[in-house]
């Protein structure tokens, strides 16, 4: 991983002002109605961003979700507009050693409040709540299924968005609360659609998505899909081929670096802790495994 720098935060033209800097993605006004997301190489587990970068993430994760963006386009559109820096305003352009690969114009969307999490396995806080009630988000499941098990339908699973702090998971009523009945209802449906769609493909490609979150918003009166899609920070990849209920899997993602974190006496509070090397470099070969996988090109 040393031929490769990181991109801790960016600092663009005073033209193009900083409008957020999330645990991963820096976002920055371009026009009224346009935004530039750039992918950093932060990364966060726990819902802390860790002090330790992982060189070239950004542009991986930058790069799987416009592959999905394409690849589902004829189920919802999305707020992209280019990710080609040539197309940027010129005065982007000379900042393409911070925005190539790892950056897209969007149009700028009202963002609804939720994260729409779908869930076709047992994993994470998922299983957690299973053990304590039975149920995810108030929905009742078969008993005696073991951690990693296939459930029998993917279920929409909503949880509130932290800015800081933890993702809190939700029933469907209090998200039809946030969001209306009528909409939440939308959001719970396509949801699964985008799940059963990409699970299938990334099935194909040796790959189970366990789970994954969307984000949406709406530009005039459209739904639309945003911010990152079916990535390793947004999603429980596992290799197919070794996948076996009853037991935690081995993974595409961050939960590498979240099952590392498990082993130190750490609060899961800010100030998190630093990544040894091969923890770091380890992190970033299963993103581009991921990345080949999931696209059919070598990172």
């Amino acid at each position: 991983m040393t031929h490769l720098s990181a991109i801790i935060e960016t600092s663009l033209p005073p033209e193009f002002p900083l409008v957020t800097r999330g645990k991963v993605r820096d976002v920055y006004t371009v026009a009224e109605d346009q935004l530039l997301l750039v992918a950093t190489d932060r990364i966060s587990a726990f819902d802390c961003i860790l002090g330790t970068p992982i060189p070239g993430k950004g542009r991986l994760l930058t790069q799987i979700s416009l592959f999905w963006f394409d690849k589902l386009r004829d189920l919802t559109p999305n707020h992209l507009i280019t990710a080609d820096v040539d197309e940027f305003p010129a005065p982007l352009q000379a900042c393409r050693d911070q925005l190539e690969g790892r950056s897209m114009l969007v149009k700028r969307a009202r963002m609804i409040d939720l994260e729409c999490v779908a869930r076709g396995y047992l994993a994470g806080s998922g299983w957690k709540e299973y053990r304590s009630t039975g149920g995810i988000c108030g929905i009742p499941l078969p008993a005696g299924l073991t951690e990693s098990a296939q459930l029998p339908e993917p279920i929409f699973t909503p949880a509130t968005k932290a800015h800081t702090g933890h993702d809190e998971n939700i029933s469907f009523e209090r998200a039809a609360e946030i969001a209306g009945p009528d909409l939440a209802g939308r959001l719970r449906d396509l949801t699964i659609s985008l799940y059963r769609r990409a699970a299938e493909h990334a099935r194909s490609r040796g790959i189970i998505i366990a789970d994954t979150k969307f984000e949406f918003g709406f530009i005039g009166d459209e739904l639309v899909l945003a911010d990152e899609v079916l990535t390793p920070d947004s999603s429980r990849f596992w290799p197919a081929d070794v996948y076996e209920p009853g037991r935690p899997q081995s993974s595409f993602d961050k939960q590498y670096v979240r099952d590392w974190l498990e082993t130190l006496d750490w609060n899961k509070q800010p100030p998190a802790p630093e990544l040894p090397e091969p923890v770091a470099v380890r992190t970033y070969e299963k993103y581009c495994e991921a990345y080949d996988r999931l696209t059919g090109s070598a990172a």
